[in-house]
């Protein structure tokens, strides 16, 4: 009996001999070629480390508050200290004495000679590591506990906007995640029939998406987020509102799994798996949701910046995380006056956080779309 060797097909890209090369690596290496798209991977990396390791981060206790220092400004860290032994190189700012304006009245603060030294890894204000590990290290913080340091300045309660700010990361970096997740299976299994089986099965689905897409989305966020009690625990209405998310923004994701779906169950190799005894649950998720993949991480990866953006408008208007629960939405509420901005502008840091955050996934998302495009070989 003869037996035929198995040929391969050597993959070349731009001239270049790459042999036998999975698809992964393929993306790879048609990912990295997009430097924004590497860029924003690279903010999305840092800042889910933040999310992470907040509490490590955090130089102070995000909770503790200080009638001393309502309002103080951002310090300028300075990292050339020279005295009587000579110049080093040791980071460190000047301390702020808190005064009032004679005409206006107005708090100002002004530097005084003494300084404040800042140092790595030393101990500070107790926290526990994703609420299990205790511990007191932070990555940096001041030599003395008791002498503050505002990288971002202080709120009108006196409270570090900078430690807030990287606790505040760790909510709205995985809300958006939790959500995205939980609204992508959903999407992607009901997308999935509807296309594939079509008829009533179809014309049901559709008629439910279409009710849902009928709803205006901020109206239906308030309604759905002031209707939950306001005695629930902050973990409860994260995850209370990671679910509202979740339920409302599946439609968009399920709408775009269908139509390609549409587009495919006609294509050769589907009825080759068909005719070849493949059960429809393989037939969709192993030759068509995979076919798909591009068009999947483009909605996927514009779906995480709108969740982000959902809860930090909910918080925002007040109807969605509440104190003591710190987010980014939760910290911009602070701005929500115009005395508090004026008093205060480097409130709106967490803001700047946001917009990173959003144009960041919007970068990678499209070069993992172009990556992911089974025809990015043949065109280029």
């Amino acid at each position: 009996m003869l037996f035929r060797k198995k040929q391969t097909k050597k993959v070349t890209y731009e001239n270049q001999d790459y042999g036998e090369v999975s698809q992964v690596r393929l993306i790879w290496r048609s990912f990295r070629k997009n430097r924004l798209a590497v860029v924003g991977m690279v903010l999305i990396i840092i800042f889910y480390f933040i999310a992470l390791f907040c509490e490590f981060l955090a130089p102070y206790d995000p909770h503790i508050y200080s009638s001393k220092n309502v309002y103080h400004p951002p310090h300028a860290v300075h990292f050339i200290d020279r005295d009587e032994s000579g110049t080093h190189i040791r980071p460190y700012v000047y301390k702020q004495k808190m005064g009032r304006d004679p005409k206006t009245l107005k708090t100002i603060y002004s530097d005084s000679e003494e300084k404040i030294y800042l140092k790595l890894f030393a101990h500070g204000d107790p926290y526990k590591l994703w609420g299990m590990i205790d511990g007191d290290i932070h990555l940096f913080t001041s030599e003395n506990v008791e002498d503050r340091v505002f990288f971002m300045g202080a709120d009108r309660l006196g409270r570090d906007v900078f430690s807030r700010t990287m606790v505040a990361t760790r909510i709205s970096m995985t809300v958006g995640l939790i959500g995205v997740i939980t609204s992508l299976v959903i999407g992607i299994i009901l997308g999935g029939i509807a296309g594939f089986f079509g008829g009533l099965v179809d014309a049901s689905i559709q008629r439910v998406v279409e009710f849902l897409l009928a709803i205006p989305t901020i109206p239906l966020w308030l309604g759905l987020s002031a209707a939950m009690p306001r005695e629930w625990s902050g973990a409860t209405r994260y995850f209370a509102i990671t679910l509202i998310l979740a339920l409302v923004g599946w439609t968009k994701l399920e709408r775009e799994v269908r139509g390609r779906i549409l587009a495919l169950k006609t294509e050769d190799f589907v009825s080759s798996a068909i005719l070849d005894g493949g059960s429809q649950s393989r037939i969709i998720f192993r030759h068509i949701i995979p076919s798909i993949t591009s068009h999947i991480i483009a909605a996927v990866t514009l779906a995480i910046p709108t969740m982000i953006i959902s809860e930090t408008s909910l918080s925002f208007l007040g109807v969605g995380l509440l104190p003591p629960t710190i987010s980014w939405g939760v910290l911009l509420l602070e701005v929500q006056n115009l005395p508090s901005l004026i008093s205060g502008p480097w409130l709106f840091f967490p803001a700047v956080f946001v917009i990173v955050v959003v144009l960041a996934f919007n970068f990678m998302g499209d070069g993992l779309r172009d990556a992911a495009d089974p025809y990015v070989f043949m065109r280029r």
